[in-house]
């Protein structure tokens, strides 16, 4: 898609981080805006700083748990009701949890899968349709860097954002089997500053069951928080990459350049066939 004036963007996770700057980046472009997310505050100032930035901006917003496929369809049916239908779907909402794998509880795999995977396949299952069937649209998927390397402490992130690649790719060469009018493009960057490292925040009471934490651990924990608030791209500037390349139709999206080579170290440790691959010490 080229002609964002007057198209719907649909953005999960427009609460905070990515989510509010993708906002702003299609309100700069003219675009109606629908945002869904737990956090209703949140949509709130997002809002509040799209008309600030852009007045007049035509908008609207839902409390949504994208683990429910019920309510992603309500959002659909909020996109049709308010503005005839939805153009750029942003399946962007995230949370993660740390830990041995081993020790994560059933309520980590529930929560983080149930956002991170399954608010994306949801998101493509009701969305997809719409778009095939008014012949325009395009599918923009948050994965990130831990869809490609698996560092420690971060399994259930890492299996979530990995399947959301898979489903990526997948999608695409569905669509161009069916010779659809549809675009996909899947981002992957690595630490940037969000608020992913604080999703504690908003986990639900009955999803509360997690692994009390060991000492490496909290080490973990400590050096996630310090790479995700020292990041050195801003999420609007990755925003602003995301947007391009809907516009260009570029399908994979990696802001960070070092990740790329070190995408192409772990395939020259899958070539070798010995030991795991470690992102955080390449040279082994």
């Amino acid at each position: 898609m080229q002609e964002f004036n007057n198209k719907v963007a649909v953005i999960t996770g427009g609460g905070s981080g990515l989510g509010r700057e993708l906002a702003l980046c299609c309100a700069a472009r003219g675009m109606k805006l629908v945002l869904g997310d737990v956090d209703e505050a949140g949509m709130q100032e997002t809002l509040r700083l799209v008309e600030q930035a852009y007045p007049g901006t035509e908008a609207a917003s839902m409390r949504l748990d994208v683990s429910k496929l019920e309510q992603v369809e309500e959002l659909a049916a909020l996109c049709k009701s308010r503005f005839g239908g939805a153009h750029l779907i942003f399946n962007n909402a995230g949370v993660s949890v740390n830990g041995p794998v081993w020790q994560n509880t059933v309520d980590d795999w529930d929560w983080v899968l149930g956002v991170n995977l399954y608010g994306v396949i949801w998101g493509v299952k009701v969305f997809t349709p719409m778009l095939i069937e008014q012949n325009e649209g395009h599918i923009i998927n948050t994965a990130s860097a831990a869809g490609w390397l698996n560092g420690p402490s971060s399994g259930v992130y890492n299996v979530s954002k990995t399947s959301v690649v898979a489903l990526s790719e997948t999608l695409a060469l569905d669509l161009r089997d069916a010779q659809a009018n549809v675009g996909v493009t899947v981002l992957c960057p690595a630490f940037f500053p969000t608020g992913i490292h604080l999703s504690d925040r908003n986990r639900p009471a009955d999803k509360g069951e997690t692994v009390e934490k060991s000492e490496i651990s909290q080490k973990r924990a400590a050096a996630l928080k310090y790479a995700v608030e020292n990041g050195r791209i801003p999420a609007s500037d990755i925003a602003e990459m995301t947007l391009k390349a809907v516009e260009t139709d570029q399908f994979y999206v990696i802001p960070h350049r070092k990740i790329k080579h070190l995408i192409k170290l772990r395939a020259e440790a899958a070539d070798r066939e010995q030991g795991v691959f470690d992102s955080l010490n390449p040279e082994g």
